[in-house]
C-alpha cells in the first residue's frame, strides 16, 4: 500500500487536533454560552495571541522553512542547525521582551480590543490576558518545532501536537466546572491554557533535536542563511499583522452590539476554521517545502509549480465548495451538533448559522489564496503576498464597520447580525486578495486555476446535496440537535460525493480507495 501523501498526513493531524478542539469547544459552551465570561475570555484570548500568530507558524512557513528546508536536501546539515540555533535564538529574546510588555500594558491593550466591555467585564479580561500571555509565547516555540518537523517532512507530529493543549483546557474545565463561578472557571482556563503550551512544545522536542542533531544556539550575524531568513521574516511578519488587525477590528466592532456577539462571532470562527486548516492549510504545508526544494531549469521549475497548483487547487475547491454550501444551508445543524448543550441553545445555534453563513462567502477565495501565497513564499517572494494583505484588511475594515452598524441599523436588522456583517464583509475582501494574487502567480509561472467546468460541476452537487439535506431534515421526526444533524450532515456529504463522482470530478485519492475495497486496479 502506497504512503499517504504529504497533505494527507498534516490533514491527519489537523483532523485529529481539531476533532478534540471541538469537544473543547463544546465543553467551553456548555459552561460558559455566550454569557459576558464568554465575551471576556474570547476577547483576552485574541490578545496575546497575536504573538503566536505573528511570529509563529505562518510567519516561520514562509520565512524560515524554505531556506533551512533547502540546506536540509542539500546536505549542509551544520549550516542548517546554526540557521535552526539563530531563528531559535531570536524567536526566544523577542517573546521574552514582548511577553513581559504584554503583561505590564494588559489593560490598555483591553481598551484597544474591547472598548465596548463594561467595567466589570474589562476587569475581567484584563487579568485573563495576564494569564494567557506567558502561553502565547511558549506557543511561539511551538512553531519553530513545527518549522523543523515540516523541513523534514514529519508533518504529523507537528499537527497533531496541539491535541495536548486541547486536552489540558479540557480536563481544567471537567475539573473545576461545576465547583466554580465562571469569573473563576474563566482564570483556570487560562491557567490551563499555558500548562497545555508548554505540553506542546514537550511532545514535539526529543524528534526536533534527534533531527537536528546539534543545536547551535547563537544569533549567528555572519551567516548569509540567516540573513536570508531575517530579511523574509520582515514582509511576512507585517502581512501577518495587517491580517490581525482586521480580526482585532472585528473583536472591536462586535464589542458594541450586544452582550455575546465576541463569543458568538469566535464560535463560529472556530467552525469555519475547520475545512480551512484540514484542506487548505493541509495543502499549502506539503507544499511549501516540496516548491522551495524544488531544482532544474527555469521552464522546468515553473511547469513543475503549475502543476502542482493545479493538482493542489482541485482537491481544495473539491472539499471547500461543500463545506460553504453546508454553512450556508445547515450551519444551525453544524453549529448544534459542535455545541448544542447547556448555556449553549438552539438560540445561540441560529445566531452562529448566520455569522457562518456569511462567511461562507469568501471561503474558497481564502483558503486558495493561502495556497498561492505559499507558492510565492517558495519563490523567496514576502513582498508581494504582504501588498495584498494590505488591500485585503483595509477592505475588510472599512467594509465590516459598515455593514456590522450603519448599514445595519439603516435597515432595520437586529443588533445580533452585525457578526454575520463582520464576516461577509471579511468574505468580499478576500476574493479581492484572492485575485490579486492570482494574477501575481500567474505572471511569473504562467497560467493556473481550476477549470470552469470543475467548478460548475462541483457547485452543482454541493447545491443539490443541500436541497437533499433540507428536505432530509423536514421527514426526519427527531428534534434531538446532536441526532438530527448528524443524520443530516452524512446525508448531505453521501449525496454530494455520489454526485461528484457521476460528474467525473471526485477527488482521485476517493476513487483509488473505492477501487481497493472493490478489488479494482490501483494502476
Amino acid at each position: 500500500m502506497p504512503a499517504p501523501r504529504p497533505a494527507a498526513r498534516v490533514a491527519a493531524g489537523i483532523l485529529l487536533s481539531r476533532i478534540i478542539g471541538l469537544v473543547r469547544e463544546r465543553v467551553f459552551g456548555f459552561y460558559f454560552g455566550v454569557t459576558n465570561e464568554a465575551d471576556a475570555f474570547r476577547a483576552a484570548f485574541r490578545i496575546p495571541n497575536l504573538l503566536q500568530t505573528l511570529f509563529g507558524e505562518g510567519v516561520l512557513s514562509a520565512s524560515f522553512i524554505p531556506v533551512y528546508s533547502s540546506l536540509v536536501k542539500d546536505e549542509a546539515r551544520e549550516e542548517a542547525s546554526r540557521v535552526a540555533g539563530a531563528i531559535f535564538a531570536i524567536l526566544a529574546l523577542a517573546v521574552s521582551v514582548l511577553v513581559a510588555l504584554g503583561v505590564l500594558a494588559a489593560p490598555y491593550l483591553v481598551d484597544l480590543i474591547a472598548a465596548g466591555f463594561p467595567a466589570g467585564k474589562r476587569e475581567l479580561t484584563v487579568t485573563l490576558v495576564r494569564v494567557l500571555f506567558p502561553g502565547a509565547g511558549l506557543l511561539v516555540l511551538s512553531a519553530w518545532c513545527l518549522g523543523i518537523l515540516n523541513s523534514h517532512r514529519r508533518l504529523f507530529l507537528s499537527y497533531a501536537s496541539p491535541i495536548v493543549w486541547n486536552v489540558t483546557m479540557i480536563a481544567t474545565l471537567l475539573w473545576f466546572g461545576r465547583a466554580s463561578t465562571l469569573p473563576i472557571l474563566a482564570v483556570w482556563l487560562a491557567w490551563g491554557s499555558v500548562l497545555g503550551s508548554a505540553l506542546q512544545i514537550v511532545v514535539q522536542l526529543p524528534l526536533v533535536m534527534r533531527l537536528l542533531g546539534q543545536l547551535r544556539i547563537g544569533f549567528h550575524r555572519r551567516s548569509t542563511h540567516v540573513r536570508e531568513v531575517l530579511r523574509n521574516f520582515g514582509p511576512v511578519f507585517f502581512g501577518r499583522g495587517v491580517v490581525q488587525i482586521s480580526a482585532y477590528v472585528d473583536a472591536w466592532i462586535a464589542s458594541f452590539l450586544i452582550n455575546g456577539s465576541v463569543a458568538a462571532l469566535t464560535y463560529a470562527q472556530n467552525i469555519s476554521m475547520l475545512p480551512i486548516s484540514l484542506f487548505g492549510m493541509s495543502v499549502s504545508a506539503a507544499a511549501l517545502p516540496d516548491m522551495s526544494t524544488m531544482r532544474g531549469a527555469t521552464g522546468e521549475v515553473e511547469e513543475a509549480m503549475r502543476r502542482r497548483l493545479d493538482s493542489d487547487m482541485k482537491t481544495i475547491a473539491f472539499w471547500i465548495v461543500p463545506s460553504a454550501a453546508a454553512f450556508m444551508a445547515i450551519g444551525d445543524l453544524i453549529a448544534g451538533v459542535i455545541y448544542q448543550s447547556g448555556r449553549f441553545d438552539r438560540s445561540v445555534a441560529v445566531w452562529v448559522w448566520g455569522i457562518l453563513a456569511g462567511s461562507a462567502v469568501g471561503l474558497l477565495a481564502t483558503t486558495l489564496g493561502r495556497l498561492y501565497s505559499t507558492s510565492l513564499y517558495a519563490l523567496r517572494d514576502t513582498k508581494t503576498p504582504f501588498r495584498f494583505a494590505l488591500v485585503r484588511v483595509s477592505l475588510t475594515i472599512v467594509l465590516g464597520y459598515l455593514f456590522a452598524l450603519p448599514l445595519r441599523a439603516w435597515l432595520g436588522v437586529p443588533p445580533q447580525w452585525g457578526a454575520a456583517g463582520l464576516s461577509i464583509s471579511s468574505g468580499i475582501a478576500g476574493w479581492v486578495e484572492f485575485g490579486l494574487l492570482r494574477r501575481a502567480v500567474n505572471h511569473r509561472i504562467g497560467r493556473t486555476g481550476i477549470p470552469r467546468s470543475v467548478l460548475l460541476t462541483l457547485w452543482g452537487s454541493a447545491a443539490l446535496a443541500a436541497a437533499v439535506a433540507w428536505a432530509a431534515r423536514i421527514a426526519i421526526p427527531t428534534r434531538r440537535p446532536f441526532v438530527l444533524g448528524t443524520i443530516v450532515i452524512a446525508i448531505f456529504g453521501v449525496t454530494y460525493l455520489a454526485s461528484t463522482m457521476l460528474g467525473g470530478v471526485a477527488d482521485e485519492r476517493i476513487l483509488r480507495r473505492l477501487r481497493r475495497r472493490n478489488g479494482g486496479d490501483d494502476a
